[in-house]
């Protein structure tokens, strides 16, 4: 247990294993012996094409040229989700990256709306928000004093790509092979090393698995356990497929629901990324690809490819020696483009904690626990686009719309519901605004905001309202159209 740990093995690459290089090795890489273990003829999931603005930070943190990696991996710019028929059939509103008006510390935005509303001159939300109606209009820019909030749309398979020359640069070691046996020690239960297909022996201290579903080390080796949250999110299957793009991308991804879960489209510079959603238990595989097939824009350039999931978590995401990342540990689904960031934060977490001088059940514990209550959470922000819904055309829809849900997002939707309020939680990843955008647009409305926003007086509030809604359009004005700026600033090379 108190072995001090200087060489880590990950097991697998993809986006999972070459983010996790990427990050030990720019932090730590004097103080570690890397390696990472792939096998170019195990298949990556690689679909995870649309992520979220804390994406930035990690660049910053592992010295990435936004520039450099956009033009790399073909990536054009993200301010939010567009989400059609979600609430109703015919339905649209966008969740955007923005922070929308201005809150004093009585009373946040959506209540000063919520009054505006109310007589007659509120607008809608998104007026308050640059992000939301650059969006809209399909305009962006960035600039060293930039304010926009964004991330990116990204071709996965160029980005592990990228990660992974930036890792072996720094000094990854990369060992081609399979996996054949995971051996453990007798007395701790710890891994000792990885046994390869060629008779090759990989020893380590630390085991980082990203091996995808299969859970190779932390599930197969070391039977950690699985907690399933299917009765919550109950698509199981998903198909993909990459079409040819037939216009300008919009700075957004499009998330279109249909009577048995959900379609994507993810706006790359040489290429859109397409996917379908479904529950199988309401749509064939046949139906589904056709449903996917006959909705796409562009000529397919690739056959669609069928993939299964079932939602829920490892019931421990660090077991013994082995810290399982990405899809190993666990599965919520791309709705809000959470999975990479999920990556991210974990090997954060892990950097911040890391075991140098050995493992102790107190610093396993506590990583733990950060994971799950951050998982959670996310977990209840995708639920609520499911339940909080009107739709009861299908019996998906219906079985969503009845399905019991978590205490805490129970008790957050009836705040929501009867007082206007919204909130973020400490080491939550959905801002206070996420929340508000997502639960008006799937038509919680409240029933009363708080009081204090009648003090200010109408007069007022339609002025200070104005002015904001005024400076919003004047900056989108300013904006050039999203294509073009991408074309200019990152060009694939």
């Amino acid at each position: 247990m108190n072995k001090p740990v200087r060489k880590v093995v990950i097991a697998g690459g993809g986006t999972a294993g070459w983010v996790c290089a990427a990050a030990l090795s720019s932090q730590l890489g004097d103080l570690l012996n890397i390696v990472l273990v792939e096998s170019e003829d195990i298949g990556t999931v690689g679909v995870g094409e649309a992520s979220i603005p804390p994406m930035r930070n990690f660049h910053r943190l592992i010295g990435v040229d936004e520039q450099q990696f956009m033009a790399a991996t073909g990536a054009t710019f993200k301010l939010g989700i567009a989400f059609e028929n979600w609430a109703r059939d015919g339905d649209h509103y966008i969740h955007s990256f923005g922070k929308t008006g201005k809150e004093t510390w009585m009373a946040d935005f959506q209540h000063f709306w919520l009054r505006a509303r109310e007589q007659g001159f509120g607008g809608e939300l998104g007026e308050y928000c640059m992000e939301h109606e650059a969006a809209r209009e399909g305009k962006f820019a960035t600039s060293p004093n930039g304010s926009l909030n964004y991330a990116y749309h990204l071709d996965a398979t160029r980005y592990a790509a990228f990660l992974r020359s930036k890792s072996e640069s720094e000094g990854v070691t990369r060992i081609e092979g399979k996996i054949q046996q995971v051996h453990l020690n007798p007395d701790s239960g710890h891994i000792e090393s990885l046994e390869m297909a060629s008779g090759d022996v990989v020893e380590g201290d630390l085991f980082i698995d990203c091996t995808g579903f299969r859970g190779l080390l932390i599930e197969q080796a070391l039977h950690t356990g699985y907690e399933d949250w299917s009765h919550w999110l109950p698509c199981d299957s998903a198909l993909a497929v990459q079409t040819e793009s037939v216009g300008p991308p919009p700075p957004y991804t499009l998330s279109s629901a249909h009577d048995s879960g959900w379609r994507w489209r993810i706006p790359l510079q040489h290429r859109v990324g397409n996917g379908l959603v479904y529950c199988s238990r309401y749509l064939s595989d046949e139906a589904a690809r056709d449903r996917l097939l006959s909705s796409i824009e562009g000529e397919p350039l690739t056959e669609p490819r069928l993939i299964r999931f079932r939602t829920g978590r490892r019931r421990q995401t660090w077991n013994k020696n082995c810290v399982a990342v990405g899809l190993s540990s666990g599965f919520v689904e791309p709705l809000e483009s959470t999975s990479i960031h999920l990556i991210m934060i974990s090997m954060t977490r892990l950097i911040q904690l890391f075991p140098f001088d050995g493992i102790t059940p107190s610093l396993v514990s506590h990583y733990n626990r950060i994971a799950e209550d951050e998982l959670e959470k996310i977990r209840d922000f995708i639920i609520l686009h499911y339940h909080a819904t009107e739709r009861s055309d299908s019996p998906f829809w219906r079985h969503c719309g009845g399905m019991s849900i978590p205490d805490s997002l129970r008790e957050r939707i009836a705040l929501f519901r009867e007082q206007g309020h919204a909130y973020q939680s400490p080491n939550e990843l959905f801002r206070l605004d996420s929340w508000v955008q997502v639960m008006l647009g799937q038509r919680i409305n409240p029933e009363r905001y708080h009081p204090i926003v009648r003090a200010m007086g109408d007069e007022r509030l339609k002025k200070t309202l104005d002015d904001f809604r005024r400076q919003v359009s004047l900056g989108v004005e300013r904006l050039p159209p999203h294509g073009a700026f991408v074309e200019e600033y990152c060009r694939e090379g």
